[in-house]
C-alpha cells in the first residue's frame, strides 16, 4: 500500500471547516448542543463514508456500573461510533503494521468545558479563530481539533482507495469531561470491547503517553457559628478553621510527589497535583458564615491503591481539625463524590505503544517524547473495563485547555491527522482496494 498517497489526501482545509463548525457548537456537558455535537459528527462521518453507529444512551441504566461516575445527572445522550473496516479478530504483530485483522480505537469527546468569563477571551470562544499559526475557541486542543483530525485521516483512507484488513473505530462520545459515562456507554455497547489498541486523542503536544494520572472528587465540610456580622467574636469563622486544613492538604500533597515518583512523571514539578477548585461560605455578607464547603481535585499516582489514598486526605484533615478546640468538637466532613478518573498505565512496549511512537516519527520527521500525562482521561476505561493496551496521542497542550484563549497550533492538527492515518493503516492492515 502506498502510504504517500494516503498522507496526500489529507485535506488541511477540510479538517480546519469541520473543526470550525464543531468550535460553534456550544457543546457543555448534559446540555442540547452537547447532543448538536455528536449529530454533527455522525453526520459528516456518514459522508466521509464510514458506517456510523448513533445510539441512544440510557444513563439511568449506566449507573449501576461500577465504573460509571459522573458530576452531571444524565437521562439520555448520544453516542456516536463510525467504523472503517470489517470484522477484525485479535492479532499479533511488531506495531509497526505488518499483521492485519486488528482493531484500533481512536477515542474522543465532543463536550466541552465552560467557557467562564468571556471577557477574558480576546475573540468569542464558540467561535474558531485563525491567528498566529493556530486556531483558538474552546475546545481546539480539548478535544474537537483531535476529533476533526481523526474524521479527516479516516476520510483518507476512503479517499486514496485503502481497505482496511482490520477495523478502525472511531469514539466520539459525551460526558468525558465530568467523569467519562460516554465512553463507558460506548464500551457496554460493544464498542472497543476486544480491539488490540487504542487512542485516546488528548492534548499531549504530541507526545505519546502510555501512562496517565487519576483524579477524584472530593468535598470538605467545615463547620462553623453564624452571629451578626457587628458581633463577629460571637460567631465561629469557618473560612478562619479552613486555613489549617488547607495547609494541611498542601503539605499532604508535597509529600505525596516526593514519595509516588514514577519514571514516566519525572520531569513534572508537581505529577499528582491537589486542587481546591471551589469554595463557597455563607449566605449573607454581614453575617459569619455558617459553614464552609471546598471542592476539589485529588491527583493519585498510576498503580496506588485508591482507598489508601483516599484515607490519606482524611486521616490529614482530621488530625488537623484534631489541633483546634473547635474542630476537635465539631469535625470537618471528608466526602468523595462525582466524577472519579482511575489512573492507567500500558506497557511502553506494547504493540499499540510502538505503532504510534513509529506513525508520528514518519509523519513530524522526529520521534516523539514518551511520557506520562498528570491528568485524568478515558484512557482508564478503555485499559480497566476493556483490557484495551491504550495510549493518549493528539494536538495541542492541556495548559491551554479548560482557559481562555484555548488554543491548538495548526501543524499539530495536520501532524495528528497524517500521523492517526499511517498508524490506521498500519496497524489494521491494508491493501488498494480492488478496481
Amino acid at each position: 500500500m502506498n502510504e504517500r498517497r494516503v498522507l496526500d489526501a489529507i485535506d488541511p482545509e477540510a479538517l480546519l471547516s469541520l473543526l470550525e463548525e464543531l468550535v460553534a457548537v456550544e457543546s457543555l456537558g448534559g446540555e442540547p448542543g452537547e447532543r448538536e455535537a455528536g449529530e454533527l459528527v455522525a453526520r459528516r462521518m456518514e459522508e466521509r463514508g464510514l458506517e456510523v453507529d448513533a445510539w441512544e444512551i440510557d444513563f439511568g441504566s449506566l449507573r449501576d456500573h461500577p465504573a460509571y461516575a459522573a458530576d452531571i445527572e444524565r437521562d439520555a445522550g448520544l453516542g456516536v461510533v463510525g467504523v472503517l473496516g470489517g470484522p477484525a479478530e485479535p492479532a499479533g504483530g511488531d506495531g509497526t503494521g505488518s499483521a492485519d485483522g486488528r482493531t484500533l480505537v481512536l477515542n474522543g469527546h465532543v463536550d466541552v468545558v465552560p467557557a467562564g468569563e468571556r471577557e477574558r477571551w480576546s475573540s468569542p470562544p464558540f467561535r474558531a479563530t485563525r491567528r498566529g499559526g493556530e486556531v483558538v475557541g474552546r475546545g481546539t486542543a480539548d478535544m474537537k481539533g483531535a476529533l476533526a483530525a481523526a474524521v479527516t485521516a479516516a476520510a483518507a483512507l476512503r479517499e486514496a482507495g485503502v481497505e482496511l484488513g482490520g477495523r478502525l473505530e472511531l469514539h466520539a462520545v459525551p460526558g468525558e469531561e465530568d467523569g467519562g459515562a460516554g465512553t463507558l456507554a460506548a464500551l457496554e455497547r460493544g464498542h472497543g470491547r476486544g480491539a488490540d489498541g487504542a487512542v485516546v486523542m488528548e492534548p499531549t503536544r504530541m507526545a505519546v503517553a502510555p501512562a496517565q494520572a487519576g483524579a477524584l472528587n472530593f468535598r470538605i465540610t467545615v463547620p462553623g457559628e453564624a452571629a451578626h456580622g457587628a458581633l463577629r467574636t460571637e460567631g465561629v469563622d469557618p473560612v478562619e478553621k479552613f486555613l489549617p486544613l488547607f495547609r494541611a492538604v498542601r503539605q499532604l500533597e508535597a509529600d505525596r510527589n516526593r514519595r509516588l515518583r514514577a519514571p514516566l512523571f519525572d520531569d513534572y514539578e508537581l505529577p499528582f497535583a491537589v486542587c481546591m477548585g471551589k469554595l463557597r461560605a455563607g449566605v449573607w455578607a454581614s453575617t459569619v458564615a455558617e459553614s464552609l464547603v471546598a471542592e476539589g481535585r485529588y491527583g493519585v499516582a498510576p498503580g496506588e491503591d485508591l482507598d489508601r489514598a483516599r484515607s490519606e486526605l482524611e486521616e490529614a484533615v482530621a488530625e488537623a481539625a484534631a489541633g483546634d478546640p473547635w474542630l476537635a468538637e465539631h469535625p470537618p466532613r471528608v466526602e468523595w463524590w462525582g466524577a472519579r478518573f482511575e489512573p492507567a498505565r500500558t506497557d511502553p512496549g506494547a504493540d499499540v505503544v510502538r505503532a504510534a511512537r513509529s506513525a508520528h516519527r514518519d509523519a513530524a520527521g522526529r520521534e516523539p517524547e514518551v511520557r506520562g500525562m498528570t491528568y485524568g482521561a478515558d484512557m482508564r476505561l478503555l485499559t480497566g473495563v476493556a483490557g484495551v493496551p491504550t495510549v493518549l496521542y493528539g494536538p495541542g497542550d492541556v495548559r491551554r485547555a479548560h482557559r481562555p484563549d484555548e488554543g491548538v497550533p495548526l501543524d499539530d492538527l495536520l501532524t495528528a491527522a497524517q500521523a492517526y492515518a499511517l498508524l490506521a493503516l498500519r496497524f489494521c492492515g491494508g491493501r488498494d482496494a480492488a478496481p
